[in-house]
């Protein structure tokens, strides 16, 4: 074609643009020429666990977010690859909430069948973008982290596939500076077993909140205290655990809370989310958005509505994973072909309003997921993505909803059916309460 494309990560997002643009290629379609930059030494974004924290060997900030012992905290069958089954991946069914080794062999499994890995330069960090109105062109200079040395190339298109759950949102609290403890955000929580006999205060409600308060549960910890802001999660949980409401200050290992309420604690966890953060795109080109369904200034969530040259792959909040990120893909894939049309900025800035009054209108607690859902069905629909039963991947993350009420330490027992096989996913042989190893081969019994 004559395009050079820039894609920025090798994590599910930027995978999915390799994948999108392997498949066309398979098609007979001719595909641009294609560098995909991945600051890690492998590819799979956060689903590659690294021990670090804080900054890496090169003095680069820890992408990583990942810890040990950690599951799906949702339902595969709601991210389960339309074109590359569980089931054809591992040659057998396999239950429903995997671990991160899994999800990871997961991952890997579908671009290693697909032979996209000399498309990647690993250890390249991109440290400026910059987009030229004379050439029309991106600038993209990137940074070799083994060598040390600076490449300064120009592109047609750019895809920002870096993620989101990256840089810790870090607030502070009165008296964190004499607290007699260890204070952390999720972001640099590796392993539960560190918390063990400790009585933990975690602040936040967020998935991280309620995911690593379990694992602390789970692996031994002495009780565990919620601070909320807004609203308590609100499960079922253990006679060790309790929500109280925000933090008001700490002195040495007394937490204060807003209702007066006070309890000593060893360690705090801030899981108060991440930030947008894109240091590396010139100013013109950045997405400022929060953390929700529709995002700000992305025509179909994908494309930057000031210039549609430049791309955003998974930037939502999200129910749907893995193959929400394939449809963007593909979509994005398709207007580099040239064969879907974008329209002017003012129709593009009206659709990304158009999204955000339809998210702000929910009511329901499982609209968020069949809003969602909407999504991914519309972006198929104008691909050749495979098409897959998006009713039942809605059904299983709304079960999946109900079991967390039903049993917050036990709704990873249950099972749903494939959206992309028609199979019921049998249950997992050990309970997840009593499922101490995580590693792949425990979980498939190899």
């Amino acid at each position: 074609m004559g395009k050079r494309i820039a894609i920025i990560g090798a994590g599910p997002s930027g995978l999915a643009q390799l994948r999108a643009f392997q498949s066309a290629k398979n098609k007979g379609a001719e595909i641009p020429e294609i560098v995909c930059f991945e600051k890690q030494g492998d590819w799979g974004g956060l689903w590659n666990y690294s021990w670090r924290t804080g900054t890496d060997e090169y003095g680069e900030q820890v992408h990583n977010s990942m810890y040990r012992y950690l599951w799906s905290n949702g339902p595969k069958e709601g991210l389960e690859f339309a074109d590359y089954t569980f089931e054809e991946h591992f040659g057998k069914n396999i239950a429903s909430y995997p671990p991160r080794a899994v999800l990871f062999d997961y991952i890997k499994g579908r671009v290693e069948k697909a032979g996209v890995r000399d498309l990647i330069r690993f250890r390249t960090s991109v440290r400026r973008v910059e987009y030229s109105e004379e050439g029309g062109n991106f600038r993209v200079v990137a940074e070799d982290l083994v060598k040390g040395t600076e490449t300064d190339e120009t592109f047609d298109h750019v895809v920002v596939a870096n993620g989101h759950f990256s840089t810790p949102n870090v607030p502070e609290f009165e008296g964190f500076e004499t607290f007699n403890g260890r204070i952390l955000h999720a972001h640099d929580f590796r392993d539960a077993r560190e918390f063990i006999d400790q009585d933990i205060l975690i602040i936040g409600t967020s998935y991280s909140a309620e995911d690593i308060g379990s694992q602390c549960w789970k692996y031994g910890c002495k009780s565990v205290t919620v601070s909320h802001r807004t609203a308590p999660i609100g499960f079922d949980w253990p006679d060790n655990w309790e929500e109280v409401p925000l933090l008001s200050k700490v002195e040495k290992k007394i937490a204060t809370f807003k209702d007066g309420s006070s309890k000593k604690v060893d360690s705090i966890i801030l899981c108060t989310g991440y930030l947008h953060h894109f240091p590396f795109l010139e100013e013109s080109l950045r997405l400022k958005t929060a953390n929700r369904l529709a995002t700000a200034d992305l025509y179909k969530g994908v494309v930057w509505a000031h210039n549609p040259k430049l791309f955003y792959l998974g930037m939502q909040d999200q129910w749907y994973t893995f193959n929400m990120f394939d449809a963007q893909a593909w979509y994005v894939r398709d207007i580099i072909l040239g064969r879907i049309e974008v329209p002017d900025r003012d129709q593009m800035l009206a659709d990304v309003d158009a999204r955000v009054a339809e998210e702000d209108a929910i009511d329901d607690p499982y609209g968020p997921i069949v809003y969602q859902g909407n999504y991914v069905r519309e972006l198929i629909a104008e691909t050749d993505y495979p098409s897959f039963d998006v009713d039942a991947s809605d059904q299983a993350f709304i079960k999946w909803k109900k079991h967390k009420k039903q049993d917050i330490m036990a709704f990873r027992d249950n099972g749903y059916v494939s959206p992309m096989t028609g199979v019921q996913a049998p249950p997992h042989h050990t309970k997840w309460v009593e499922a101490m190893d995580d590693s792949l081969e425990s979980y498939l019994q190899i």
